[in-house]
């Protein structure tokens, strides 16, 4: 019987830092490139996005990113995998809307129906829907952007709002608004394009995506949507388990094992469990690497690439990600965890070391801290979602 190929947690941990463009040696020459090294970046938290891309380009501006966003359009936002607002190369678009943004739309809009009738706004979810999505698209023609605001101005219809837990002192209501966008987003019938604020806050000007794109998104199967995607990841971030795809993609194992085959993927080990990497990565050459420290963001691509995290995150799990699997901003050393960082009200970057890492790393450590705080020149992101260590 043949023997599958071994990788260790050591070989893992070096891939990380070659391919995620996070050691020293091998950084991407722009923030298209880097986006692609990771396959998407969370766009969950608006400031993630381009301190992700920040520690992967040298040198880079916020200037740089808008660029490829909002004038290129290289880059583009898309509702899409567990839900996710992420940021996508263009040509990886049609992928991800066949394997995961056409399934999320079509939840999002059954929810959506039940949720106004029982409600008790709409009689008829499904009819009013179809009509207001209808008007949506019908005012976003032609390329015009309109805020949110604007746009509840010109379709009436997107007003209202659901009371929730009206007999707790949590409960609140819910407007059904931003809810019909969702939906429009995951089906890639509406983007987000241009932002009405700054780097740091979230208030997208909404447009048609075939507007945006100049056509619309080229239609694609799901089994090769999955496929794509699938070979995406196992480029970016292989190699890994089906649980890890079954999560990072939010689909079934059903649909993962059949991508697996679709792509080839050839099965090694990793210290006893199963892993999979493309064919032609079964005995990529291993690299000896310099010594690499990186700070990572909130909801980086790289700290929530794998559901099973043990080889990267140690001991240190319940201090950097929170009860619901979110992490915090995180500090790399050679391709693991070894703490976190923080801004305080006086705007400096602080490091929250778990472990002793030597004194040589430590320095590279505070070295970039504050480059980090420079880059700030003052700003102070603060995390969506903090970690339990970014709190003390």
């Amino acid at each position: 019987m043949t023997r599958s190929r071994r990788i260790t947690v050591q070989e893992r941990r070096t891939r990380l830092g070659v391919r995620h463009r996070l050691a020293t040696a091998h950084r991407a020459a722009d923030v298209v490139e880097a986006t692609r090294s990771v396959v998407c970046l969370h766009a969950t938290d608006p400031a993630t996005v381009f301190l992700s891309a920040r520690a992967r380009v040298d040198g880079m501006t916020c200037a740089d990113l808008e660029r490829a966003l909002y004038r290129d359009r290289s880059l583009v936002k898309h509702l899409a995998m567990r839900r996710t607002l992420f940021v996508f190369p263009r040509e990886r678009l049609a992928d991800a809307l066949a394997s995961a943004g056409g399934r999320v739309a079509a939840q999002e809009r059954r929810r959506l129906a039940r949720f106004v009738e029982t409600g008790g706004l709409h009689a008829d979810g499904e009819r009013w829907l179809k009509k207001v999505s209808r008007q949506v698209l019908d005012a976003l023609e032609d390329g015009r952007e309109l805020t949110y605001t604007e746009l509840r101005a010109v379709v009436p219809l997107l007003e209202g709002a659901i009371p929730y837990a009206e007999d707790k002192s949590w409960g609140g209501t819910l407007p059904v608004g931003p809810r019909v966008l969702t939906a429009l987003s995951a089906a890639g019938a509406v983007v987000r394009g241009t932002n009405a604020g700054g780097w740091t806050t979230s208030r997208p000007r909404w447009t048609s995506m075939a507007s945006w794109l100049g056509a619309p998104i080229e239609p694609r199967s799901e089994a090769a949507g999955t496929a794509g995607m699938v070979g995406a990841w196992l480029r970016a971030f292989g190699p890994g388990t089906e649980q890890d795809l079954k999560w990072w993609l939010g689909s079934t194992l059903t649909a993962v094992r059949r991508a697996l085959a679709d792509v080839s993927a050839v099965a090694v080990d990793l210290d006893g469990q199963v892993g999979y990497v493309l064919p032609d990565d079964v005995d990529a050459p291993t690299e000896t690497l310099k010594p690499w420290v990186a700070l990572l963001p909130s909801l980086d691509p790289t700290t929530m690439g794998w559901n099973e995290r043990d080889w990267y995150v140690g001991p240190h799990k319940r201090q950097v990600f929170d009860t619901n699997g979110n992490a915090g901003p995180t500090i790399w050393c050679d391709g693991r965890i070894v703490g976190g960082w923080r801004q305080p009200a006086t705007g400096e970057v602080d490091v929250q070391l778990l472990e002793d890492v030597g004194r040589q790393a430590r320095r590279a450590i505070d070295a970039e801290a504050a480059r980090l705080t420079e880059w700030f020149a003052g700003r102070r992101p603060l995390p969506r979602f903090p970690s339990p260590l970014c709190k003390l």
